[in-house]
């Protein structure tokens, strides 16, 4: 079967197509031939050798399918041959082997796809929609001004609309173009900042009255959480997630003493630990139930077929894209 690894770090280049040996279904696994594959900024960031962990090499990325049941190893009985499914591999603590057209992995990270959820959407759905969702859940939203930062991606682009229904008080987006914010706004931001203009800060503030947001969402890095931390109202909190730079985060006396003495927090978050297999299902079966019922939608991002891995990379490191990218086999 074909699949993308790496044999070096470096750019969008050194990702490769592979013949390889079609995995076999293990005890407790199943066999999935792949329709959709999430792709990801970290995975980005791992080829580049600059995350926080370095993957072996060869190696081949990807966390996120969904796709076809076509085999099940000994021991499973929860699912059959045809049934539509994705899978969560990161969840069974597994990086690697998602750029490929058959993967096998534990039943026990696979969620039967409602016929409404294609493959696409339900690689959408895995990553970021479950990022968003947890970053909700952990930090509520309801009654409070709330900045999300890149807010026409795959996570900013759902943190708006579960803003939104979560009772904030106003979302107010943030982005490097007219076009993001005009997408960002489609989905619910009462609110949109340029973050690319001088005077974004100003802007913000003008926005929440003068207030500042109570609540923060940042995964930009660079300067921005410094200027988001001196924008936070009183009691506010800044949370800090993805995979961004923090080499200029450095907070001065003057923050810090603001920090204290105005009750402002921040805050991290990392999706991993908030997932277990047990409670997978019924967090994605919550995603999905939103997406069909109109609830939440999903951005249209690129797809590209799964040889053309590094375009989807290079499209990916542009930061000139919206909604989520996935690969087709």
């Amino acid at each position: 079967m074909k699949a993308i690894q790496y044999s070096r770090f470096g750019g969008p280049d050194v990702l490769e197509i592979v013949e390889i040996d079609a995995p076999s279904p293990q005890p407790g696994e199943v066999l999935i031939k792949v329709g959709a594959i999430g792709v990801n900024f970290f995975e980005v960031m791992m080829r580049q050798d600059r995350y926080a962990v370095t993957p072996p090499l060869p190696f081949i990325p990807g966390v996120e399918i969904a796709g076809t049941v076509i085999a099940l190893g000994e021991g499973v009985t929860n699912f059959s041959a045809g049934d539509r499914v994705a899978a969560a591999l990161y969840v069974a603590g597994v990086q690697s082997g998602g750029y490929a057209e058959q993967v096998a992995i534990r039943a026990d990270v696979v969620v039967r796809l409602p016929d409404e959820i294609s493959f696409p959407a339900a690689a959408t759905l895995q990553v970021q929609g479950l990022t968003a969702l947890h970053l909700l859940r952990s930090h509520p939203a309801a009654g409070k001004n709330v900045l999300i930062s890149a807010a026409a991606g795959g996570v900013g682009s759902l943190l708006v609309q579960l803003a939104r229904r979560g009772d904030a008080k106003r979302v107010i987006a943030m982005a490097s173009s007219a076009e993001k914010l005009a997408l960002a706004q489609e989905l619910g931001a009462d609110a949109g900042i340029d973050y690319t203009q001088v005077d974004w800060p100003e802007q913000v503030r003008a926005a929440t009255d003068g207030a500042g947001p109570d609540l923060i969402f940042d995964a930009s890095g660079g300067d921005i959480p410094a200027q988001c931390l001196a924008l936070l109202a009183p009691f506010g909190r800044l949370v800090l997630y993805g995979p961004l730079s923090l080499s200029d985060f450095r907070p001065e006396t003057e923050a810090l003493k603001a920090l204290i003495f105005g009750n402002r927090t921040i805050a991290g978050f990392s999706l991993l630990p908030h997932l277990a297999p047990k409670r997978l299902a019924s967090d994605l079966g919550e995603l999905f139930r939103l997406a069909i019922s109109g609830e939440l939608g999903l951005l249209p991002g690129e797809s590209f077929p799964l040889a053309q891995a590094s375009a989807a990379h290079a499209a990916l490191e542009s930061r000139r894209t919206a909604g989520k990218l996935v690969l087709l086999p």
